[in-house]
This record gives structure tokens, C-alpha cells and sequence, in this order.
């Protein structure tokens, strides 16, 4: 009996043994069965965030128009160096760009038209250039970033002996002499 024990005992755990290492059946991969269409509700129009390419354009134009701001010559009338009520907005306009960028320095140069000696205008080429320095510091940009510069009539922006070209002329130019690479958006 003894014997029939063991042998039965060896058949049991071989059984065991055998069924705990057979493989798992392979399930085959069931195909996915399409969504069920649902009836469409009214969509809200979102607004998507823009992708970096679409924010690096939009960077890139802002810094170009505050470029372009900072370089917008300013007209004045004949025999004067008052500013006139445009180059005033003008110079506001400049000075959002100025207090967006402390590190960015211009640079003033007055010019004017053929008439008048070489001397009256090269002085009042430097009154005018004064003129939008004074308007720029009396709203608070540090002088020392702005330069100012006269080339009188020795620079004329259009050719001619019209009052048209004499009245492009007259005029401040502006340059950007130190932070222009760096330039920010206002």
C-alpha cells in the first residue's frame, strides 16, 4: 500500500509540476471595433495657443516695427526748430521704445534744407536736434543716452529746389548707436 501511496504521489506532482509550466494560450489580438458615431453637438470655437514658430514671427515683427518706431524721422517748418504736433506723437512713440530698452542709446542728427548759410544751418540743424533731445529728457529718458549730432544741409534726404523736397529736409534723423541687437518689443 505504501507503494501505491508513493506512486500516486509521484503521479499527483508530476501532474502538478507538468500543468504549472504549460504555456498560457495565445490570445489573438482582437481588431479594434470603429467608435460608434455620435451626433455632433455645436463646437465653441477655441483659441488655440500659439506654436513657437507663430509667437518667434509675432516677436520678431514687434521688435522690427520698435526698430522701425525708434528710426521714424520727425519734419519741421521752415526756419524753425519747434516741434511741430506730429513729431511729438512721434517722439512718444519713441519714448515707449526707449523705456522698454534701458540699454539702448540714439543718436539725433538735425538737418535742413539748401537755403541759408553753411553756418545758420549747421546751428540750427543742432537747435533742432536739441529740441528732441529736451522733449525726450523732459519725459524721462536719461540724456546720456541720447547723442545729438548737425550735418546742417549736407545731407539732404531728397535732391531738388522744391518746396516739397526742401520740406524732407528739414528735418531730425535718428540712429540707434548701442543695444540695437538686444532691442525688446514695448
Amino acid at each position: 500500500m505504501m507503494r501505491v501511496s508513493r506512486l500516486t504521489l509521484v503521479l499527483v506532482s508530476t501532474t502538478l509540476v507538468l500543468g504549472a509550466c504549460r504555456k498560457k494560450p495565445v490570445v489573438a489580438p482582437q481588431t479594434e471595433t470603429p467608435p460608434v458615431a455620435q451626433p455632433q453637438q455645436p463646437t465653441r470655437p477655441t483659441t488655440s495657443a500659439p506654436t513657437p514658430r507663430d509667437t518667434m514671427e509675432n516677436v520678431r515683427a514687434m521688435v522690427a516695427a520698435a526698430r522701425a518706431r525708434l528710426l521714424e524721422t520727425i519734419y519741421f517748418e521752415y526756419d524753425a526748430d519747434e516741434l511741430r504736433d506730429d513729431a511729438k506723437s512721434n517722439l512718444d512713440a519713441k519714448i515707449l521704445v526707449l523705456n522698454a530698452n534701458p540699454g539702448v542709446k540714439i543718436r539725433v542728427a538735425g538737418h535742413c534744407d539748401e537755403r541759408g548759410s553753411d553756418e545758420y544751418n549747421i546751428a540750427l540743424g543742432r537747435r533742432r536736434a536739441e529740441s528732441a533731445k529736451r522733449y525726450l529728457t523732459d519725459r524721462g529718458i536719461d540724456a546720456s543716452r541720447i547723442e545729438t549730432a548737425s550735418f546742417g544741409r549736407e545731407r539732404p534726404d531728397v535732391q531738388g529746389t522744391t518746396e516739397e523736397a526742401w520740406s524732407r529736409n528739414r528735418r531730425d534723423a535718428f540712429e540707434i548707436i548701442a543695444g540695437g541687437d538686444q532691442l525688446r518689443a514695448p
